[in-house]
């Protein structure tokens, strides 16, 4: 596998540098206020109907085996936390996905030397349709995989392995949400995207990996979102770019 990993985790770091840039500033509020409510409110729910859920699922248990709830609790708890996570993380990437465009847009203009024009929001409302669209390709690739990957976790033995692969997955798919902007915003394929990023897999996993672990911790979580677009932009300017339009 090719690229520096670490180069994968510092692009993500340059991301978090720039977020108060005045160049960018603008461009950056409104993904930030979009990921702060979507969490804010997926926190309040879990604190208000954690239990509720949980307890729901364990309800079509078997009376029989009714002395497994101490085992399943967890695995049920889990399952509820996933749910969630996964839930207003694609709900969050909906909404802010024409906002993620423009803010990539607004970076590669900035790192490629040229002029950080303001078309002001007809340029936007143009994003949105292309955005939405590019976002459902992205679901239409996640889901399957996550389906494939739910199953192998119940296979006794085989679902040893589980947690490692549950991790390769989301690193590789945080890879694909954020590269994705700068990548569509040049008009690559979604199919050209993937092969560009595994061609330089080391880079993408580690890039995805520590925007994952950045999701998890608590108020960090809340400005991951713009860090990583311009984190992915970068990547985006400094490995691809030149060989994306070559055609390599």
């Amino acid at each position: 596998m090719k690229g520096n990993p670490v180069k994968g985790v510092g692009y993500l770091f340059r991301g978090f540098s720039m977020l108060p840039e005045p160049g960018i500033r603008q461009y950056v509020l409104i993904p930030l206020i979009i990921n702060i409510l979507l969490f804010t409110g997926a926190i309040w729910l879990l604190m208000d109907q954690f239990d509720v859920w949980v307890d729901y699922w364990l309800s079509y248990l078997p009376e029989w085996l009714s002395f497994l709830d101490w085992l399943l609790w967890p695995l049920f708890a889990l399952l509820v936390l996933v749910v969630v996570y996964y839930g207003f993380s694609i709900v969050a990437n909906l909404i802010a996905a024409p906002f993620n465009g423009f803010l990539s847009e607004k970076i590669e203009q900035l790192r490629r030397g040229r002029e950080v024009t303001d078309e002001g929001w007809g340029e936007f409302v143009k994003m949105i349709p292309r955005a939405l669209g590019r976002e459902l390709a992205k679901m239409m690739y996640y889901l399957p995989r996550l389906f494939l990957l739910i199953v192998f976790s119940f296979i006794p033995v085989l679902n040893i392995i589980a947690p490692f692969l549950w991790f390769l997955f989301g690193a590789w798919m945080m890879s694909i949400q954020y590269c994705d902007y700068p990548m569509d915003n040049n008009k690559v394929t979604f199919k050209k995207m993937t092969q560009l990023l595994a061609e330089r897999r080391l880079i993408s996993i580690s890039f995805g990996a520590v925007v994952q672990f950045g999701t998890m911790i608590p108020i960090l979580n809340l400005i991951v979102m713009p860090a990583a677009v311009i984190g992915a932009t970068l990547y985006w300017v400094e490995e691809h770019v030149e060989r994306a339009v070559a055609g390599v």
